[in-house]
């Protein structure tokens, strides 16, 4: 069996440009090392608010290196330079809004500015693009929430096996007939 590869990207134009840490992306990895006991491979980068390298980055990691999973964490807020959702959507070839919607509610829980988060979810070939917010904390928030959905999302695009370990996070599959 081949290890799955998940795209991580980071979307932020301080921490591309090393002034500070990116804490976004390497809190994604970590929460992903705990649900997962299936080998996996991050596929990682860091890169500028800039709609054209967001989507190249994307269309990369979907198209040349099969990750059936991206993550992205940053620009997803209402600032001129948060434009990850129009880059997502941009290359996707079908949106699931259903993951954003979910990932504000749940994020309402906490502060009543998770309104103002675009973050969205979309299908290009035969991956899943998921958009989280910047904030580490949300992050782990965020994918509490929708992960378990995610498994069942990559088996329906003949994607990877993804095995989790259900003591820190439930998968969803139907039962069989």
């Amino acid at each position: 069996m081949t290890k799955a590869k998940i795209g991580i990207v980071t979307v932020s134009d301080r921490a591309s440009a090393g002034i500070y840490e990116d804490l976004s992306g390497k809190a994604i990895i970590a929460v992903l090392n705990e649900y997962l006991t299936s080998e996996w491979e991050a596929v990682y980068e860091v890169i500028p608010d800039e709609q054209d390298v967001i989507e190249a980055t994307l269309i990369k990691m979907a198209d040349e290196k099969n990750c059936s999973l991206i993550v992205t964490t940053g620009g997803t807020g209402p600032a001129k330079r948060d434009v990850t959702p129009e880059a997502t959507e941009a290359v996707c070839d079908r949106m699931m809004p259903g993951f954003g919607e979910l990932m504000r509610a749940e994020s309402l829980k906490f502060v009543p500015t998770a309104i103002l988060s675009r973050q969205t979810a979309g299908l290009r070939a035969d991956s899943l693009i998921v958009n989280l917010p910047g904030k580490p904390k949300s992050i782990r928030e965020c994918l509490d929430a929708v992960f378990p959905a995610i498994p069942y999302c990559i088996d329906l695009m003949d994607g990877p096996f993804f095995e989790c370990d259900e003591s820190v996070i439930k998968p969803f599959r139907p039962k069989s007939k």
